[in-house]
């Protein structure tokens, strides 16, 4: 008799307490988002005793060949408050231009000559994209307000995607990367931070602080200790690197890597569309 499966070789995507459809998962996540945005930033940063900035640091500068070319086009994906957003900024050509002369034309999606084309910043969460959205005012992002399902992005457009610790919170994993995929031009790079379930006395220790320590002290925070108690849950139920890079690679990318952050508590996916 075999035994069942553990939930992370199961799991298609994010399922907070209670909810079993897709639909309604998508609906609870976004909710809960737009509750705990006003302190999400601090929530964070004391959490992780500020190696998040380390971490979003780290994965982008995995890419800064891609980055440093005026001409790509670069999607940060679920991108919060926008963290990440700034960390691929970092690694942009200077631009001599103010933010509204470096915006896509709505008329024609060009880029005015000698201008490194604008970081697209998307979230469905309204209040994360609009505290994002200050931090971005002074810089060439483009906050996007959209479902990472159903992208308002024509494919083959994208040279590179982002995403930091939103992944995992979406309600179909295999329809996230198909989306990435269709974007992405050939030859495009995906970079997939997030958070990883570690084995053995890391992991025990990891299990300690992510069910006991973390919710107290994130509802403390933020006055929201659901909101805190579905994060362990969600990087629990999130598939390892092994099943992870398997569905990367069955959603039609190449060189699917996965590099450990941290005692492997975090780390970055890349893969390639041919």
């Amino acid at each position: 008799m075999s035994l069942p499966k553990p939930e992370h070789e199961l799991s298609t995507g994010a399922r907070p307490v209670g909810v079993t459809d897709e639909q309604a998962a998508a609906q609870n996540v976004q909710r809960m988002f737009d509750t705990i945005a006003p302190t999400y930033d601090i929530s964070n940063h004391t959490l992780s005793a500020g190696i998040d900035r380390y971490w979003w640091f780290r994965a982008a500068r995995a890419f800064r060949t891609t980055l440093q070319r005026p001409e790509s086009v670069i999607l940060d994906l679920c991108c919060g408050t926008g963290d990440m957003t700034l960390a691929l900024l970092k690694h942009r050509p200077k631009n001599p231009g103010t933010p509204s002369q470096t915006a896509l034309s709505s008329e024609t999606g060009s880029i005015p000559p000698g201008q490194p084309a604008p970081i697209l910043a998307v979230d469905f969460s309204h209040q994360m994209l609009s505290r994002g959205a200050q931090k971005f005012r002074p810089h060439p992002i483009i906050p996007i307000e959209a479902d990472a399902l159903h992208l308002p992005i024509a494919s083959n457009s994208i040279d590179l995607v982002t995403s930091a610790f939103g992944f995992r919170n979406l309600a179909n994993y295999e329809e996230g990367l198909a989306e990435l995929f269709r974007v992405l031009r050939p030859g495009g790079q995906i970079g997939i931070l997030d958070c990883n379930q570690p084995d053995g006395l890391v992991g025990a220790l990891y299990n300690l602080y992510f069910k006991k320590v973390l919710p107290r002290v994130g509802g403390l925070i933020s006055g929201q200790s659901a909101a805190y108690s579905y994060l362990p849950a969600s990087v629990e139920r999130f598939p390892r690197p092994p099943r992870m890079l398997q569905l990367i690679r069955s959603a039609g990318f190449n060189s699917a890597t996965w590099t450990g952050y941290t005692l492997g508590t975090a780390g970055l996916y890349q893969a390639t569309k041919p």
